[in-house]
């Protein structure tokens, strides 16, 4: 499978940097200082970790009161217990993008896991990831049968 970059519209701001530095804060000021200069804005988290539902401490995600402030996308998607990467990251920013864009609003893109960030930016070619399926069935067994040595 081949992902496109997305389409150049809508207009994109980045704000990335490490866990619980303040860039959701900083998006949601953002975002609301251009509503009031009557430019519709969103927030699309790109970190890895704040699509799984629960885990929201250890991720500073944004609080339900941050989230009636401004739009936020690409919170709470997923169950733990279920996998999420960064293809189905990327399908998931270009559908959301694509729905800002269609409101003609202006995406605030919000994150600290680089290989989202580029995956948005620069697009995926995830046929151009090597992938071996033998590697694969020898991990998923030794996991079932005890897990991995600490």
């Amino acid at each position: 499978m081949t992902a496109a970059p997305p389409s150049p519209a809508p207009p994109l701001l980045v704000i990335a940097g490490p866990t619980a530095t303040g860039k959701t804060e900083l998006a949601i000021r953002v975002a609301e200082a251009l509503v009031a200069e009557g430019v519709s804005a969103e927030i699309v988290s790109a970190d890895s970790r704040q699509v799984y539902r629960g885990l929201d401490i250890g991720t500073a995600k944004a609080t339900a009161a941050d989230r009636a402030r401004v739009p936020h996308h690409g919170l709470d998607l997923v169950d733990p217990d279920r996998p999420f990467s960064v293809a189905d990251f990327a399908a998931h920013a270009r559908d959301v993008l694509g729905a800002i864009g269609a409101r003609g609003g202006l995406a605030i893109l919000v994150g600290g896991t680089g290989f989202y960030l580029r995956a948005v930016g620069r697009g995926l070619d995830t046929d151009a990831l090597p992938h071996d399926p033998d590697v694969r069935e020898r991990i998923e067994t030794e996991l079932a049968l005890g897990g991995l040595p600490a």
